[in-house]
């Protein structure tokens, strides 16, 4: 009987222990569950952030190659004006020199029409005064016939 009660506080003592375990236990598998569900929630923001995260790297991307799309654009527009501007200064020097050419020999023209009508004005001077000559010497001479008609008469 003694064994009996040694067994029985045994037993009981045994399935106090079971009872304080089962409860430990079940302290355990809430704790277990609440960090599961923790590290399930951590999981889904992990994975949301990834997916933020993929999205953004797409969108970076995107605005890189948009980025280098307008400086090769801006790039180009930049070479073409320049070569634009080149052929404009080419043919504007082009210009230059077939103005300065022909104002050069319009500079010639001039010289030689201003030569040509110098000489023709002295040409026609020293024929004015020839003729203005011949005409006083005719008005001498008509003068004289005038003066030995009425001499004569």
């Amino acid at each position: 009987q003694e064994e009996k009660k040694q067994l029985t506080l045994k037993v009981e003592e045994l399935e106090r222990k079971l009872e304080t375990t089962s409860s430990q236990n079940i302290e355990f598998l809430q704790v277990i569950a609440k960090r599961e569900e923790s590290i399930h929630q951590c999981q889904l923001r992990l994975e949301e952030k990834t997916h933020e995260c993929s999205s953004l790297a797409r969108q970076l991307e995107m605005a890189i190659e948009d980025a280098k799309r307008q400086v090769e654009q801006t790039r180009e527009r930049a070479t073409s004006r320049e070569r634009a501007a080149q052929s404009k200064m080419l043919d504007l020097e082009t210009q230059l020199s077939r103005n300065k050419t022909e104002l050069n020999q319009l500079r010639r023209s001039k010289d030689d029409a201003e030569r040509r009508y110098e000489s023709r004005l002295q040409d026609l001077k020293d024929r004015l005064e020839q003729s203005e000559s011949t005409n006083r010497s005719m008005q001498n001479y008509v003068q004289f016939l005038k003066s030995s008609y009425a001499n004569v008469f």
